[in-house]
């Protein structure tokens, strides 16, 4: 078996042959056998069951031909082990049974137990350690887009409840921000240690914030993750969600490899408000995927022209893929990115990616 390492390299801002492809959800319900695996199953009943979790996970690089799996699983998982009790209620997204409020609620919850209450999740990994031939990428949800969750009681717009705790009970919101930053920490230690190749820290909705309010209620927490996880060997991505491109000038101190982008900001503007730090990923908007292909590939083109231009890129969606999405479709603009990169690299002046 010959191991595809284009994400590690790309991810470390070495040399590669052609750009690594993976997609955001690509997992999901845009394809149909996982459709007709979620009729009699649920996401988290799905997650409980690792042989099942581990070939939901490989089936997009079987289908479509990417450079990475990302592991079947959904960024509420580890709460449980702190004693939150929750579902994912279909159509919804994540409803919390005791939305968190104050600070005794806060102090309530357990430092978690990823071996006693996940092995589940260790036991996933392990299968698809040894089963893969790319790396796998694991993940965790960011302590402010958690967060929002636990408060908010399930998704939510406005953000109203978590906004409230932030900026009128500060003794709660840092202690939560704390025990969360404490959960993703050896939530992800553990992913390593069983087999992840690569980890992305998801937090899909901190662009609700002010750049001053991000840098003073939650980047302290996001840079102490990655600082406690610098000994990791393996690449470290962080995804600031949508609509955060003004967030991007305040990650420059934090130990990650790379960082996410939407499909607002461009990858070089990317590059140039993180100073040129971190390789870049992303950032097609995932509902040019409704477009006609000619349209998908020119899209795409433009952004591996801009991605290829200095060091360090990964091809990635701006946010998730959506269920409407064509899987036929996915698999052409993934050998499209193959093969258009490939022959870009190759023709220019000193070969990057």
């Amino acid at each position: 078996m010959v191991y595809n390492d284009r994400l590690i390299r790309a991810l470390r801002k070495q040399e590669v042959d052609r750009l690594p492809v993976w997609y955001m959800r690509q997992a999901g319900r845009y394809d149909p056998d996982y459709r007709k695996i979620k009729e009699k199953y649920s996401l988290l009943e799905i997650c409980r069951q690792p042989e099942l979790a581990a070939e939901i996970t490989m089936m997009p690089v079987r289908k479509l031909g990417v450079d990475a799996a990302i592991l079947y699983s959904d960024i509420m998982n580890p709460v449980a082990s702190l004693g939150v009790e929750f579902d994912i209620v279909k159509n919804i997204g994540p409803v919390i049974e005791q939305p968190i409020r104050t600070l005794a609620d806060i102090e309530r919850l357990k430092p978690i137990d990823v071996h006693k209450d996940l092995s589940h999740i260790l036991e996933t990994i392990a299968i698809l350690d040894k089963e893969l031939d790319v790396p796998l990428i694991t993940f965790a949800g960011a302590p402010f887009t958690i967060a929002s969750y636990l408060i908010e009681g399930r998704p939510s717009k406005s953000y109203i409840h978590t906004k409230a705790m932030m900026y009128g009970e500060p003794e709660a919101w840092f202690k939560l921000m704390d025990k969360l930053g404490d959960m993703v920490i050896a939530y992800l230690r553990t992913h390593v240690e069983n087999g992840g190749k690569a980890f992305q820290l998801f937090d899909s909705w901190v662009g609700a914030l002010a750049p001053s309010d991000f840098q003073r209620y939650v980047l302290p927490t996001i840079t102490r993750i990655f600082a406690e996880l610098r000994d990791l060997d393996v690449p470290k991505i962080y995804f600031p969600g949508v609509s955060s491109g003004e967030l991007l000038p305040t990650l420059t101190d934090i130990t990650a490899e790379a960082v996410g982008l939407d499909w607002r900001v461009s990858i070089t503007e990317g590059r140039r408000r993180t100073g040129g730090k971190f390789a870049m990923q992303g950032n097609l908007d995932p509902y040019i995927l409704t477009a006609p292909m000619e349209v998908i590939k020119q899209r795409a083109k433009e952004i591996i022209d801009d991605g290829i231009s200095a060091p360090g890129f990964v091809f990635n969606l701006g946010h998730g893929l959506f269920p409407e999405a064509s899987l036929d479709k996915l698999r052409e603009l993934t050998e499209f990115v193959h093969e258009y990169s490939a022959e870009a690299i190759l023709h220019q002046p000193t070969s990057r990616a």
